[in-house]
């Protein structure tokens, strides 16, 4: 895995800057993507986690822009090399009950969330055909698995996220591809933190573990799935939610 490049989208969130972290601390050259780097502060995480001891670059990209996402890609692959390990990271929130849902709610979601999967793999997939070697992974949630109230639109983009797992893992297996799901439950980051404090413990009281999960325990999941000696865990949807949502 020595100099292998990963593209990470959305990486400078609170899942996301672990992830580049521990991709990061074992070996992988990392990349992430943002919309407004000046806007984000990027230059500002990208010095903070260099303090930390991990060489991040980062480029600017709407996830969301087919377009875009080309020519991020060009960039990327110039300047680091070819990209065998792609994380889809990327995603908001517009959450609102569905009878009050707009069409800019939900087109929004759709877009950034499950879109922008296609839109990313789809510049790379052809590169880790010729080489043999890839690694797929899309951040989903345990909502995507369960539904849940106010989110029709982010579940619905989650759910897809791994049906569009299973379907390019079928595509890759033969090329040395690998393409796997982690759904979080709920994490411990700033935007968690943000909620009040009853609510959070109505949240917590949900989950057999007693606890929200640390964005540490998802990137570990991560950096599992995409080592060279995963090859044969391929299509698979791994729950990282403390036993919230548990099947077959």
């Amino acid at each position: 895995m020595a100099n292998r490049v990963a593209l990470v989208t959305g990486g400078n969130g609170g899942i996301g800057t672990e992830i580049c972290k521990q991709l990061a601390a074992a070996g992988y050259k990392v990349v992430t993507t943002c919309v407004d780097a000046e806007k984000e502060n990027l230059a500002g995480w990208q010095a903070e986690r260099k303090a930390e001891g991990y060489e991040i670059g980062y480029v600017e990209c709407n996830v969301a822009d087919f377009d875009a996402c080309a020519e991020m890609a060009k960039q990327v692959e110039g300047e680091y090399g070819p990209v065998d390990v792609v994380v889809n990271c990327a995603g908001i929130t517009r959450d609102t009950f569905l009878h009050k849902m707009d069409a800019a709610a939900w087109n929004a979601v759709i877009s950034v969330n499950l879109n922008s999967a296609f839109n990313v793999t789809r510049q790379f997939v052809e590169g880790m055909r010729e080489r043999k070697f890839g690694r797929v992974v899309n951040l989903a949630s345990v909502n995507g698995q369960k539904g849940q109230f106010g989110q029709a639109n982010y579940a619905a983009a989650k759910a897809g996220m791994h049906g569009f797992t299973m379907s390019l893992a079928q595509e890759g297996a033969r090329k040395g591809i690998t393409a796997n799901t982690v759904a979080p439950g709920y994490i411990k980051t700033a935007m968690t933190d943000a909620i009040p404090e009853d609510v959070r413990n109505a949240i917590v009281a949900q989950v057999p573990a007693g606890r929200m999960g640390l964005p540490e325990e998802i990137a570990r999941a991560i950096v599992f799935l995409v080592a060279d000696e995963s090859e044969y865990i391929n299509g698979a949807l791994l729950p990282v939610n403390g036993a919230l949502f548990t099947s077959f």
